[in-house]
């Protein structure tokens, strides 16, 4: 029996070239759910595809293929089951650590798994951390079990708060600081919470900078936000500083960028970035 080492190796000789050309080069692996990315032009050759992707992919059971983008408040795709029995819920391992995710409901990227940890290892002990758009909680479970820091965990997708509470208790005896789930939107909290984070996560990169003004509520007189954004090239990255520099400094806001880093091509001429800014408030 022959050994495949991709599903593109695979199809090579069973879809017409025109069509083959167009297969992604790459898919996401969630636990045992594979989500694919798939052009218009090969929706009728779906279930080939994935077909092709469980016969490659032995620890793979279901395959969706996601048409179009993410959207709405809740960041989620379009998926479309094309092979293998039909799941919803799985769990995911990340360093070790155990995610439960609802794939139809909740926002979650494996392939921001090297983020979430870098994140982690930046946060010291004693910090409070606020992540603002926390979906079933990578990053705020990732700090906890390297640091011993609080962390206010916010979503306002309750199947996101649900899966968040769930993977709390799943790694419950790794973590060394705590995660406080919060079910509400990030604006509304931070009226609550003022003044208390040394750090503030934003990962909803459509609009992550319609948020910053509520984010340093968030913050102590000094402090860091992690910004991530879709941006266009050719400067990415300058964009997005420029964005935050027009909604901050006119509050007085003193911004300095630690770290810059587009981390992947959304499409051509999107790229997803990230920014880790120290910001110093103005002390009245």
């Amino acid at each position: 029996m022959q050994r495949y080492k991709s599903y593109r190796e695979l199809l090579r000789d069973v879809l017409p070239h025109d069509e083959y050309v167009l297969l992604p080069r790459s898919f996401d692996i969630i636990g045992e759910i594979a989500i694919i990315q798939l052009p218009r032009e090969l929706l009728s050759k779906a279930s080939i595809i994935g077909n092709a992707i469980l016969k490659v992919h032995k620890n793979v059971r279901c395959v969706y293929a996601k048409v179009g983008s993410v959207k709405g408040a809740f960041r989620l795709p379009h998926l479309l089951h094309i092979a293998g029995i039909k799941l919803e819920e799985t769990t995911h391992k990340e360093y070790g650590l155990t995610f439960f995710v609802d794939i139809k409901r909740c926002y979650f990227s494996p392939r921001l798994a090297n983020e979430h940890r870098r994140i982690a290892q930046l946060v010291k002990d004693g910090e409070y951390v606020v992540d603002m758009f926390s979906g079933v909680g990578p990053f705020a479970i990732h700090i906890a079990s390297l640091r011993k820091a609080v962390v206010y965990a916010i979503d306002i997708n309750p199947y996101a708060y649900r899966c968040l509470k769930r993977n709390i208790l799943l790694n419950r005896r790794r973590l060394q600081g705590v995660v406080i789930p919060i079910c509400s939107d990030a604006r509304e909290v931070a009226m609550h919470l003022k003044g208390i984070a040394n750090r503030v996560i934003m990962n909803l990169p459509e609009h992550a900078h319609n948020f910053l003004r509520h984010a340093i509520l968030f913050l102590k007189d000094e402090g860091i936000i992690h910004l991530y954004s879709f941006e266009e090239i050719p400067h990415p990255e300058e964009d997005s500083l420029k964005r935050a520099r027009e909604q901050l400094e006119p509050l007085g806001c003193h911004i300095e960028v630690l770290y810059s880093r587009t981390i992947k091509e959304i499409s051509p001429k999107r790229r997803y970035v990230v920014l880790d800014l120290l910001i110093k408030k103005r002390i009245p």
